[in-house]
C-alpha cells in the first residue's frame, strides 16, 4: 500500500467538532463527557477491567480524543484485553497523525509516538492488509517525528536506518548524530550503538563503557542484542581498555 502519510502528517485536518459555550472558558457538555469517558477508560484499565476500558476508549475516540485513540491503538497492536489486530491499530494511529498537534502539548508526544509507530509498521509490512513494506516511507516518517518532535525512539530507529543504508543510502555521520540526540536523552539502544561504532573508530575505552553502561541499563527485550556487541568488543579489547572502561561505565551508570 503506498500511503499518503506524508500528506497525512503535512496537513492535519481540523480539529473534532466539539464546540465551547459562549461564555469565555466553558466548555461544552460533549467535551466533558469526552473526557470522563477517557477517565473512566483508564480506572477501568488500571482495575484490570480491560473490556470496560476498551468501550470507554473506543468511545471517546470516536469523539476525536487523542488519548483514547492511543490507548486503543496500543491494545490492539499488543492484543491487550482485545484481539490483537496490527490494522486497526495502523488505522488509530493514522488518525492521531492526521489530527495533529500543537508543538509542546500533550497531544503532541501522542501524535511522535503514533508516527513512530506508523513507521515500524511500514517499515515490515502488515500480513493480511492493504500495508505493505515500504522502508523509504518509515525512514520518511522516523526523521518527521524525530526532527519535528524529537523522539528519541524515533531518533535510535533513524539512526540504525542510515547505519545500515535501510530505506535509503547508508550514511554513518547522519547515524551517529541520531544516535548522540537518542542517547542524550537515555536511550539504551542508542548509547550502545554509539559505543560500538566509537569502538571501530578506535575509541575503544569510550565505547566499551558505553556498550556496558547500555547493558546494566537494558530492559530484557534489548539485554540480548546490546550484550552481543559488547561482549564481541570486550573480546578484543586489551586488559587495560576493560579495566578502564569498566571504571568509566560505573561513571555512566551514575549519571
Amino acid at each position: 500500500m503506498t500511503l499518503g502519510l506524508a500528506m497525512a502528517v503535512a496537513a492535519p485536518a481540523a480539529g473534532p467538532a466539539f464546540a465551547f459555550d459562549q461564555q469565555e472558558g466553558a466548555v461544552a457538555e460533549p467535551q466533558q463527557n469526552v473526557r470522563s469517558l477517557f477517565k473512566f477508560g483508564f480506572s477501568a484499565y488500571k482495575s484490570g477491567n480491560k473490556d470496560e476500558a476498551f468501550r470507554a476508549y473506543r468511545d471517546a475516540a470516536e469523539h476525536g480524543h487523542a488519548g483514547a485513540r492511543w490507548k486503543l491503538a496500543h491494545m490492539y497492536a499488543a492484543g491487550d484485553g482485545v484481539a490483537e489486530n496490527d490494522y486497526e491499530a495502523f488505522k488509530l494511529f493514522q488518525g492521531i497523525v492526521r489530527e495533529g498537534a500543537a508543538p509542546g502539548s500533550q497531544e503532541s508526544t501522542f501524535v511522535a509516538n503514533a508516527l513512530v509507530s506508523i513507521a515500524n509498521y511500514m517499515r515490515r509490512g502488515i500480513p493480511g492488509s492493504p500495508v505493505r513494506a515500504n522502508p523509504d516511507q518509515a525512514r520518511n516518517l522516523y526523521w518527521q517525528a524525530a526532527a519535528d518532535f524529537g523522539d528519541p525512539n524515533a531518533q535510535f530507529e533513524l539512526g540504525r536506518m542510515f547505519l545500515e543504508g535501510e530505506g535509503g543510502p547508508s550514511d554513518a555521520r547522519q547515524a551517529a548524530r541520531w544516535f548522540n540526540l537518542a542517547a542524550g536523552k537515555g536511550h539504551v539502544g542508542a548509547q550502545a550503538m554509539l559505543g560500538q561504532m566509537l569502538f571501530e573508530r578506535g575509541q575503544s575505552v569510550r565505547g566499551l563503557s558505553m556498550m556496558t553502561a547500555a547493558l546494566e541499563r537494558a530492559e530484557p527485550a534489548d539485554r540480548a542484542w546490546i550484550r552481543q556487541i559488547q561482549e564481541e568488543a570486550f573480546a578484543v579489547a586489551t586488559e587495560s581498555d576493560r579495566r578502564t572502561a569498566m571504571v568509566l561505565a560505573e561513571e555512566l551508570k551514575a549519571q
